[in-house]
């Protein structure tokens, strides 16, 4: 944990640099320039709890361990120290020359769901203003699109809870899809042990017996792939069974009888052929979610990373509106969010097809808002561009010239071999980073930037709670932060304003361009940030609080038509004892609305008085199962699903150079069933080759029980061989632009020492 930075002589509160939990913690600098990471017990959402991941973070603080000097490539081919100087002139000569030769678009940038607000917000303004592309998108399009766009047909909105976690243990049951938070998000699992504790249920949807599946009282394993089929099933039986809540479908949703339709083709003894799951284990799952008088699905990545992710997730919604689970007090639908930011960082600009405060870039009322408050003529905004992947598989011939900011696609990236013989084939690239990722290794510029503890700038977790991370201490001599960056090329590409420095300045700008959207920050600053412990959007300004030429003319896009969703403004914490399972309790009566000098209280509840659609209403979405974009064959038999382990992060960029986490976990596996194992001949430890249309990966066998025969599991954390995305299939969602990395067609066979 060494730092060469200025001591603090008291502790600071700040949030994890890891998943969208963001658990606070302190941090403190203490004697021989090491940071110590301790509890904090008064954040709401971890209440001092810590996984092994956050209890190390600072380690990846050691300059040993973090690039703390410029690289750029030599004309031996070799990445040897530089000057800023040096380096920020070779990256801005690089761009100018690209867009000079080949038009603008020939530029991309490709950003990070780890960003900060202020940083995803500079980035997307940046690729926008100064550089001119369409040619923009991040990481996150890999983990929370699908979610997002059938949260936003159903809801008119996207906010991945639209409650506060606080909220679980006090519901009747919870249906978890596709999620182990055992793993993924540790401190979250007290959650749904208390639920239990309060006499409510769990379902766990998942082809593996996880941590979190153990804990569950009933456990589906479906077939990878099938869980559309599976919502679909249970929705089927919602209606035959009579458990269809009516005077809700009536008075709160339009299009149930089309989606109605949809579900009663699947009947249940069809969808356990196509699933695996029985049908008494389908009707046991009704009855558990519909007898209590509350109940939430939620989902993650399982359904949501394949190419009818869209549609998946709306089945799932469409249960929780057939039964009445949704606008109501412990009831409704939500995506738990994978990355540090990737709530921010979908908002506010470095998606494709996005302006700050969640606009659509092609609605000309939001252009000429944030284009007012950019100062630039709204018909000079470029319009959409590439999503992810296709951003990603466009280098070296469309795009010529990339840069990457706080990413690692060469791990991360569906069909990785694919993606990284691309990043080869550019003309140039310029890579952001902590440390020397895969991605940074092909860069002919890498510039050495700050990390969480060494910078201020806010995040929005999974609940839709904005946050303040304060900086603990200085960085290294030789490490600039990403908005130094962004204004040192803006003004080498000749635009000298607009590119703030200071997190803060940003944030305010910020403000103005999100008001009015649906994502409206304007309500929320710095100081409410620092004395309220977050604040959940949307949070409009009060009337008057931003001067006029700060505020452009409200868009036509905003998250409700009419009243703004009704805040609760019910503390974080509560004396009270948990009411009997199921039982709502409503929440209490919101403080005053925004206006005068009143200020908003934020937004923890959503949709109790009504959606955010034009007609207040929630919509159904009319959805078939159909098979996977690859099913398997003869020639590749088996399923292969992907996904995190405890003790590694993301594409391990940061959490495989910690020592403690790298013995936990020192390298990928394959998971197997004892029988697919004795059909190979294998055994534990054994090395398996698993190969795809894509290509081949090689790890040691991992044989247990807990997965579906026909299914193996490797994680995706690791590069070389073991690479689990080489492997993956880029096919994407029609709507969300979401690859299929949850299911694909392979076949194992053991290695020859």
């Amino acid at each position: 944990m060494q730092n060469t930075g200025t001591r603090s002589p008291a502790s600071t509160p700040t949030h994890c640099p890891y998943c969208a939990l963001q658990c606070g913690m302190n941090l403190t600098p203490v004697e021989g320039g090491t940071v110590e990471v301790s509890e904090r017990a008064d954040f709401p959402v971890n209440r001092g709890a810590l996984c092994g991941k956050g209890r190390t973070a600072a380690e990846v603080l050691a300059p040993g361990v973090r690039l703390t000097s410029p690289l750029v490539r030599s004309e031996g081919g070799a990445l040897v120290p530089a000057g800023w100087d040096e380096a920020l002139d070779r990256i801005a000569g690089s761009l100018e020359r690209t867009r000079a030769e080949h038009g603008a678009d020939a530029l991309g940038v490709f950003g990070g769901g780890g960003l900060t607000n202020e940083k995803a917000y500079a980035l997307g303004k940046f690729a926008r203003v100064v550089l001119g592309t369409s040619q923009i998108d991040y990481n996150g399009r890999f983990c929370m699109s699908s979610a997002a766009a059938a949260g936003t047909r159903a809801f008119g909105l996207d906010r991945g809870l639209p409650f506060p976690l606080e909220d679980i243990p006090r519901t009747g049951c919870v249906i978890l899809v596709g999620s182990n938070p055992a793993e993924t998000m540790p401190p979250s699992l007290r959650y749904f042990t208390e639920l239990r504790e309060n006499g409510g249920t769990l379902i766990v949807v998942d082809p593996r017996r996880t941590r979190t599946a153990e804990q569950a009282d009933l456990h589906l394993a479906p077939r990878p792939g099938t869980d559309l089929a599976l919502a679909l099933g249970l929705l089927h039986l919602v209606v035959a069974e009579g458990r269809v809540d009516e005077a809700y479908v009536e008075e709160r949703t339009s299009g149930w009888e089309e989606a109605r339709a949809a579900a009663m083709a699947h009947w249940p003894e069809q969808v356990e052929r196509i699933t695996g799951v029985s049908v008494p284990e389908l009707r046991e799952a009704v009855r558990l979610f519909c007898t209590p008088e509350a109940a939430m699905v939620l989902t993650a990545r399982g359904p949501e990373q394949q190419a009818k992710g869209t549609d998946t997730v709306g089945a799932w919604i469409n249960l929780c509106l057939a039964t009445g689970r949704a606008g109501r007090p412990l009831s409704g639908y939500g995506c738990l969010t994978g990355q540090g930011n990737g709530q921010g960082g979908r908002e506010h600009g470095q998606k494709a097809d996005q302006l700050p405060g969640y606009r659509k870039l092609t609605d000309p009322a939001a252009r000429r808002h944030v284009a007012g408050v950019w100062g630039v003529d709204p018909d000079a905004l470029p319009g959409p561009g590439r999503s992810a992947y296709e951003l990603l598989d466009a280098l070296g011939t469309d795009v010529r010239s990339l840069l990457v900011m706080g990413s690692n696609p060469v791990v991360s990236a569906p069909r990785a071999a694919h993606v990284e013989e691309r990043l080869r084939s550019l003309d140039f690239l310029a890579v952001c980073d902590v440390v020397l990722s895969e991605t940074a290794r092909l860069a002919d510029v890498v510039l050495p930037v700050t990390q969480w503890a060494e910078e201020t700038g806010t995040t929005t977790n999974l609940e839709g709670r904005v946050l303040l991370r304060r900086r603990a201490v200085t960085p290294p001599e030789g490490v600039r932060g990403d908005l130094e960056v962004l204004h040192a090329l803006a003004g080498r590409l000749c635009v000298e304003k607009g590119f703030p420095v200071d997190p803060e300045e940003v944030f305010e700008e910020l403000r103005r361009a999100s008001a009015g959207g649906p994502a409206d920050y304007s309500g929320i600053d710095y100081r409410r940030l620092e004395r309220e412990n977050g604040v959940f959007w949307p949070c409009p300004a009060p009337q008057g609080a931003l001067r006029a030429s700060d505020a452009p003319p409200p868009t036509t896009v905003a998250p409700t038509t009419g009243a703004p969703p009704r805040a609760d403004t019910t503390p974080p914490h509560t004396t009270d004892a948990p009411p009997r399972p199921g039982t709502p309790a409503v929440p209490a009566e919101p403080a005053a609305p925004a206006g005068g000098d009143v200020p908003h209280p934020g937004t923890p509840r959503l949709f109790l008085d009504r959606f955010a659609t034009p007609d207040g209403r929630a919509r159904f979405a009319p959805v078939a199962h159909r098979p996977s974009a690859e099913e398997p064959d003869e020639e590749y038999p088996v399923l292969l699903t992907t996904g995190r382990v405890v003790a590694q992060y993301q594409s391990g960029a940061q959490t495989r150079r910690v020592a403690e986490l790298n013995a936990a976990a020192p390298g990928p596996f394959v998971e197997l069933h004892p029988r697919l194992a004795a059909r190979l001949g294998a055994a534990e430890g054994d090395p398996l080759a698993v190969v795809s249309r894509r290509g081949r990966a090689v790890a040691p066998a991992r044989i247990t029980a807990g997965i579906r025969p026909d299914t193996v599991f490797m994680p995706f954390h690791w590069p070389g061989e073991g690479r689990a995305n080489t492997l993956t299939n880029p096919a994407l969602d029609p709507v969300s632009r979401m690859p299929e990395f949850k299911v694909c067609a392979v076949r194992v066979e053991t290695v020859a020492p």
